[in-house]
């Protein structure tokens, strides 16, 4: 429905209908038929190991970024080409593209390498019956911060790019290439949304936990 519940999740339901221009019932009933459908094998986050959660924000999500990225930036570079001529706003497209992808891969290797590696130590010894381990960027709350802050920049960008091509909607007569390129944008988001929902609301709370626990 083009709602971010994500990075623009912290506000009323209602709020964010109005600026999708979505009835709030017909939403919530799409809600509740899409709670009806879940899938039988859907993995329960809340309750699994950080490691594991951690582990799959990796490899399906941070590798989707790292997949997909050159991919669309070839398809935006194709499409511009063809068509800046005739739509300019396919020029801020790629500019703002090439600004998310390139914050969203250097957050993803700060994950890896710092923030992700802490929280499964702190984790290893809430398990051991060990205090918390200490780290040089202290409290976890910190590094923590600034992902919340890089996710809500990414939020910003897709947002625009969504209303920028008027939610991905083609103009009349385009090519297969620019249908592949917006289904491409689309899905990326979309992917975004997950990825982010997943750190923002279960991930990085349950760290927070953790660490206060193992501080008392």
């Amino acid at each position: 429905m083009g709602i971010d519940y994500c990075c623009g999740g912290r506000r009323p339901l209602t709020d964010a209908c109005a600026e999708a221009n979505v009835p709030v019932e017909r939403l919530l009933e799409m809600l509740r038929s899409a709670g009806q459908g879940a899938p039988e094998d859907a993995q329960p986050w809340k309750d699994a190991p950080l490691a594991e959660l951690a582990e799959h924000i990796v490899t399906r999500h941070h590798g989707y970024i790292r997949k997909e990225t050159p991919r669309i930036e070839a398809l935006l570079e194709k499409v511009t080409m063809r068509h800046g001529s005739g739509h300019p706003e396919l020029l801020t497209v790629k500019e703002l593209f090439a600004a998310m992808s390139q914050e969203l891969l250097t957050h993803a290797m700060k994950e890896e390498q710092v923030l992700f590696p802490h929280i499964e130590r702190m984790e290893k010894a809430a398990v051991a019956g060990e205090p918390a381990p200490a780290a040089f960027f202290g409290s976890v709350r910190n590094p923590i911060a600034r992902m919340l802050a890089d996710h809500d920049d990414a939020g910003e960008l897709t947002a625009r790019i969504r209303k920028i091509t008027d939610n991905y909607r083609l103009p009349e007569g385009a090519c297969p290439t620019y249908r592949a390129l917006f289904d491409g944008l689309a899905e990326f988001e979309r992917d975004l949304h997950q990825h982010v929902h997943l750190e923002n609301n279960i991930l990085f709370p349950r760290a927070l936990q953790l660490e206060n626990r193992g501080s008392n």
